[in-house]
């Protein structure tokens, strides 16, 4: 069965993998937001990032293509949303709000004392 917010997270995660900053923003609304926990452990924005372009820099920054990083797509709140690992230790988590074939909203938890039940063992 075709899901419309499953497939419009793994072509977000497709350009997040190539650093694709036009197709990020193709695929964010272009009012979408997106809020960082940081827990005051790891630089995050204090406030919520606004529109598709500055969404789309905020996420190349956070989840894009680092060297010896994988990204992928998980259950996250029960829906599709993205995991990103670092020598199988999570960095951070992105539950993901979407309407249509676009993203309206990025919940990305940064703080490592929230990120220990993503950890691979």
């Amino acid at each position: 069965m075709f899901d419309p917010h499953d497939a419009t997270v793994r072509r977000f995660a497709a350009a997040c993998r190539r650093r694709d900053s036009a197709a990020l923003e193709a695929v964010l609304g272009d009012d979408a937001v997106a809020t960082c926990d940081g827990g005051g452990l790891v630089l995050a924005p204090a406030g919520p990032v606004r529109g598709a372009t500055e969404v789309a820099r905020l996420v190349i920054e956070v989840l894009g293509g680092r060297a010896g990083a994988e990204l992928t797509v998980e259950s996250v709140n029960g829906r599709a949303g993205l995991v990103l690992r670092h020598a199988s230790r999570a960095v951070a988590v992105a539950g993901i709000e979407t309407a249509g074939a676009g993203i309206t909203s990025l919940w990305i938890v940064l703080n490592p004392a929230k990120l220990g039940g993503w950890h691979r063992r």
